[in-house]
């Protein structure tokens, strides 16, 4: 089923999750112990993050330096479908612009099309880590909206072959980004707006939300959305504190607030045990409030941990 059509016909909140895929060697029951405590919940779909490959600088024998290009968590497509076919649910893997050339996402799309995986979350990526600002590869996408276009033209049945004969067209729904704190690249929210838009009008279904831990800019967020005509449903993306660490991460990594009576009370906590369980509450009542306010689904960002998802699970749906 595709992720639009339940987000346009729900009567209620629905739930979701991401997962990361495991890690180069380990094995894929890892992923099927973050998934059993939240199937019970009936998901709307479980998303499968996508990594760009990495460079990797090796001390040779001899002194010498040698570069090694590697992807440390390879299989998002192969784990969408295992996933699929095991606990019969939506997956909805990520796709990127970063390190792929325009045949190359071609060839991506017609495997995902082939095993029956129609539902995308379409991403630029971030660059790799140590290098500060994305650059495509050559052929390659530069924005979201350019390789939400590609897709769109697939499901029109336009390769990018031309005089290819009998060319069947795809049916991928896409899911992309947005930002309730804007994007860390963007010089202010309305052009952050602006280019969200942009993916809209290529052919985007609906949003889905960087995490946030304040509810007013989510709702702010909306409310710009709608003034600026973008109508499709938005999907609330949020993440549990987990650790102290978490302080002083995240708002680095991901250019998000952390409210000040959240980080009061995580700082009163005396180990990372105690900081779980209060993100746990935060997270409750959080995703209560969204409710309330009709959000069409909320979507949590596990990173690998479920435990405390199952708790607030419980909490609100």
């Amino acid at each position: 089923m595709k992720v639009i059509d339940q987000l346009k016909n729900t009567d209620r909140t629905l739930f979701s999750f991401e997962l990361l895929p495991p890690r180069k060697g380990n094995a894929l029951e890892s992923i099927y112990k973050s998934i059993d405590p939240l199937i019970e919940f009936d998901p709307l779909n479980i998303n499968i993050t996508y990594h760009q490959q990495e460079s990797v600088y090796k001390k040779m024998p001899d002194g010498s330096i040698e570069r090694k290009i590697i992807n440390k968590r390879p299989g998002t497509v192969a784990i969408a479908a295992a996933i699929m076919n095991k606990y019969n649910v939506t997956v909805v893997p990520h796709v990127i612009c970063g390190g792929f050339t325009r045949e190359e996402t071609e060839d991506l799309l017609i495997d995902l099309h082939f095993l029956g995986l129609h539902n995308l979350l379409v991403l630029r990526g971030d660059p790799p880590p140590g290098v500060r600002d994305f650059i495509p590869v050559t052929g390659g996408h530069a924005h979201t909206n350019e390789l939400v276009e590609q897709i769109m033209n697939l499901n029109n049945g336009i390769y990018l072959e031309s005089d290819l004969k009998n060319h069947t067209p795809t049916s991928f729904s896409i899911g992309v980004a947005g930002y309730p704190e804007k994007h860390f690249e963007s010089p202010n929210i309305d052009e952050d707006i602006y280019w969200l838009k942009k993916k809209i009008e290529a052919g985007a279904d609906y949003i889905v939300t960087q995490m946030f831990f304040d509810n007013k800019k989510f709702f702010e967020f909306r409310d710009r959305c709608r003034k600026e005509g973008i109508d499709v449903p938005i999907v609330a993306g949020i993440k549990p504190v987990n650790t102290i660490k978490d302080l002083e991460l995240l708002p680095r990594v991901f250019n998000i607030d952390i409210p000040a009576d959240l980080y009061k009370e995580a700082r009163k906590c005396s180990d990372n045990a105690a900081v779980k369980e209060l993100g746990v509450e935060w997270t409750i009542e959080q995703s209560r409030e969204l409710k309330s306010q009709g959000v069409p689904a909320i979507h949590y960002y596990t990173i690998g941990i479920s435990d405390n998802i199952k708790k607030i699970a419980k909490g609100v749906f």
